[in-house]
């Protein structure tokens, strides 16, 4: 909801001489407290300001450090935070994977199908379970390893990171591929665009805490 000017100027007057009476808000703004009545109780029912009888009004949640971080993440999208995706065909092997792996410094890489649509995700964990103790393991190909789409997790640019932390948790990953759905005939055709892990929401934390540290 986008506030009036006269809203925002009546959280300015909280945010200087709280505890302010509504007798003393409306004498600053030159006008009757009557008719500042309505804009005090919007603001007060989306936490602008909050309100203690016979002492006055001051600062509500919303506006303070904690309740502006709180709502930054809130807001905070996976487009906003998520990193390139690293990405390997169906058709590599397991020897593959481990180089793709250890080169780009992942902990999982998004598989696709020759289209570039979704097809499965293998992680480090799949690539040890399948290579110890197995000196034929470096051939076998990754779409025999990975974690196909039906039991896979993943999330769209335009979802909350808290849905994605939701997700990570529900399904016990550390990162999930983020795509974009295409409608084709009657299935969906999943394009990989980005990837989003645990590191990224930990940053995300990080940036909007050092942030308002910085105010």
């Amino acid at each position: 909801m986008e506030l009036t000017v006269r809203q925002l100027t009546i959280i300015e007057l909280v945010k200087k001489h709280a505890p302010i009476t509504g007798e003393q808000i409306a004498e600053c703004l030159g006008i009757s407290r009557p008719t500042i009545r309505s804009d005090l109780s919007v603001l007060v029912m989306l936490g602008y300001i909050d309100a203690k009888p016979k002492v006055g009004y001051f600062l509500g949640k919303v506006m303070t450090t904690e309740g502006r971080q709180s709502e930054k993440f809130m807001n905070l999208k996976v487009k906003d935070v998520m990193n390139r995706p690293v990405v390997i065909a169906e058709s590599a092997t397991v020897n593959d994977a481990v180089i793709s792996l250890f080169v780009e410094n992942t902990g999982f890489l998004t598989v696709t199908d020759e289209k570039g649509a979704l097809t499965g995700m293998v992680s480090l964990k799949d690539l040890l379970k399948v290579t110890l103790g197995n000196p034929n393991a470096a051939a076998i190909p990754i779409s025999m390893v990975m974690t196909r789409v039906p039991r896979l997790a993943f999330v769209s640019p335009e979802d909350s990171v808290l849905e994605a932390a939701k997700k990570m948790l529900d399904h016990q990953v550390g990162g999930m591929p983020v795509v974009q759905a295409h409608s084709q005939g009657e299935r969906n055709r999943l394009e990989v665009v980005g990837r989003i892990t645990k590191t990224n929401m930990t940053q995300s934390l990080v940036d909007l805490t050092s942030g308002f540290i910085a105010e």
